[in-house]
């Protein structure tokens, strides 16, 4: 048997609809060549322009152009942070988190540093690994841009309190913590199942003393259990002494008082 004939007249093939002037079904439009002006800030004008339409590597013409003729000048600092958004945009995470240290480390007294520390720190965290649902959870991939996100929103924060970026840095951070924790608890949890307590306890102190938070009783409690079954009874105690500091008042400061009396 034979399938039925098309008509050729009706078809146009994929690959010609993809050559055709014109046509940019995959390649998102091309970026035209640019028009330097003998003014920085006629340069640094287009370049945004091209940034706002997504005309990326026409925008890091002008950047770049600006940084390199004008290294004197305000606008060659401003083409350096617009450098790193370029990245950002194009989700070139690595790159734009360079960029942006770039700057925080060349400008530090700049207007636009705190931004700049920010978008360093919000870089890492977009490069974190997604708990897509046909993939293994983020708690057990590789967390190298977990800590490093941890990194940068700590500094960030320490060092710009008053930015305008604070608290999405705050809100982002609680983010990244948890994911740390649960990926510590994951290899606590994986360590304790063969019995190598003392494996276990190292992720968990981790825990507790990197990554405190409203949790830190119940892994506390945790550790004091691993210390017992090591036969250290005077970190198991410590243990419980530090949930009644940490948590004064509570009932869980009240169940490891009542520990350490019996």
């Amino acid at each position: 048997m034979f399938a039925p004939q098309m008509r050729p007249s009706r078809l146009v093939p994929l690959a010609v609809l993809v050559l055709l002037p014109g046509c940019s079904i995959f390649s998102g439009g091309s970026d035209a060549d640019p028009d330097y002006a003998s003014e920085a800030s006629t340069n640094l004008k287009r370049g945004d322009q091209a940034l706002e339409s997504g005309q990326y590597q026409l925008a890091e013409k002008y950047y770049e152009y600006v940084k390199t003729k004008f290294p004197f000048l305000e606008a060659s600092r401003q083409a350096e942070l617009r450098l790193g958004d370029v990245s950002f945009e194009r989700q070139l995470w690595t790159e734009a988190a360079d960029r942006y240290s770039a700057f925080v480390k060349l400008h530090p007294t700049s207007p636009k540093v705190d931004y700049a520390a920010y978008k360093v720190a919000l870089s890492h965290y977009r490069d974190i690994p997604s708990d897509w649902f046909m993939i293994p959870p983020s708690s057990e991939k590789d967390q190298t841009q977990v800590k490093a996100a941890w990194t940068a929103y700590s500094e960030f924060i320490r060092m710009y309190p008053e930015s305008q970026y604070f608290q999405d840095a705050k809100k982002q951070q609680a983010d990244v913590r948890d994911r740390l924790i649960r990926h510590e608890i994951y290899v606590a949890d994986f360590y304790e199942k063969r019995d190598r307590w003392a494996a276990a306890v190292n992720r968990l102190e981790t825990v507790v003393s990197q990554y405190p938070g409203p949790n830190d009783d119940k892994y506390l409690f945790r550790l004091h259990d691993l210390y017992a079954k090591l036969q250290d009874q005077p970190k198991a105690r410590d243990a419980l002494q530090r949930i009644i500091t940490r948590s004064p008042g509570t009932p869980a400061a009240e169940k490891a008082r009542q520990m350490l009396g019996s």
